[in-house]
């Protein structure tokens, strides 16, 4: 990872997302990414019941932990950076959660644009 500050959705420095549980590609509480993250892991969320359930029926599993990886496993209120392509999916299919802009990568806006994520956003003021 460079060590540039990386952009938020508004092009300002990135906001911390969580370090309880700790969150992020690089598992230092922002949602930074590079080339080697596939998966674009670029959306603060605020994960709800709802959403980690739908997400568990499709695929991907975020409530069973896994310390292998340094993954606790969610719970309802837990912020954490997902997966922009993920988050998109959730979006169509109606389990979105709530997100923070301040929190979300710029990159982000290559996958989902910013007028669809600001129905989301709990930090619009």
């Amino acid at each position: 990872m460079s060590d540039k500050i990386q952009k938020n959705v508004f092009g300002e420095p990135l906001e911390s997302c969580s370090n309880d549980p700790v969150t992020g590609w690089f598992r230092d509480g922002c949602c930074n990414t590079d080339k080697n993250d596939r998966g674009v892991h670029t959306v603060c969320a605020k994960v709800t019941d709802k959403f980690l359930l739908w997400s568990k029926k499709v695929g991907n599993d975020l409530i069973t932990p896994h310390p292998e990886f340094g993954f606790p496993g969610l719970k309802d209120g837990d912020c954490w950076c997902i997966c922009a392509s993920w988050y998109a999916r959730a979006i169509e299919e109606d389990a979105a959660c709530s997100i923070f802009l301040k929190k979300t990568n710029i990159k982000t806006l290559e996958l989902i644009p910013i007028e669809k994520l600001k129905k989301f956003a709990v930090d619009l003021s």
